[in-house]
């Protein structure tokens, strides 16, 4: 088992790393395996809507997210980590989302996902609730944890200080574990992810 988590920091060192490090720590000591994957602070395209995604499989600008996508085929679940801008989650982690969860929804459905916000003093609620509406799109069992999500401080260095955020990120890792060992002992049983109906989409409201 292994699971995927995003730094939707462009600080590769800063506080939302060091929130996915305590969580990955955990992983490994219950032997799930982890990879943190940096999205870093290249140049990143939005969404375009232009749908080549239907037909490519893939979304059409060739970059970091299919990169990503790509391993997010292989693995088992998530944990999305953004810092907090604004009382919202980075642009950048939102721009790469839309893309990733659009061209391939697929890569993600049924999957245990968890999300992480990361801010000096404030604004990480909202930026939880909506990084969590990704999931809650994809059929994505939320993993959650003693409290919210979220660590604070300004830097690696203060994050450490952050005592029950770290407890939060160690809790959500157990979490995400048990739920992994559940899910698989119920494979191994026969009890398999639901087939879903043909999804029916009513563009207007009468």
């Amino acid at each position: 088992m292994k699971v995927l988590l995003l730094n939707g920091s462009s600080r590769k060192n800063g506080t939302t790393f060091t929130a996915l490090e305590e969580i990955s720590m955990i992983l490994k000591k219950e032997g799930i395996d982890s990879e943190i994957f940096q999205m870093g602070n290249i140049e990143l395209r939005d969404c375009s809507g232009c749908c080549a995604c239907r037909r490519l499989g893939k979304c059409v600008y060739e970059d970091i997210v299919n990169e990503f996508v790509t391993k997010a085929r292989m693995a088992n679940a998530f944990v999305f980590g953004s810092p907090v801008y604004y009382a919202h989650p980075s642009g950048r982690i939102l721009s790469f989302l839309d893309r990733a969860f659009y061209s391939a929804p697929s890569a993600f459905a049924y999957k245990p996902a968890a999300a992480v916000a990361a801010a000096r003093r404030s604004g990480t609620t909202a930026s939880f609730d909506v990084l969590n509406k990704y999931f809650a799109i994809c059929n994505m069992p939320i993993v959650s944890s003693q409290y919210w999500n979220n660590i604070y401080g300004n830097g690696m260095e203060q994050a450490r200080q952050d005592e029950e955020g770290l407890q939060t990120m160690r809790t959500l890792a157990l979490n995400m574990a048990w739920m992994l060992k559940c899910i698989e002992a119920g494979e191994k049983a026969g009890i398999n992810k639901p087939v879903p109906e043909t999804k029916i989409k009513t563009n207007f409201i009468r």
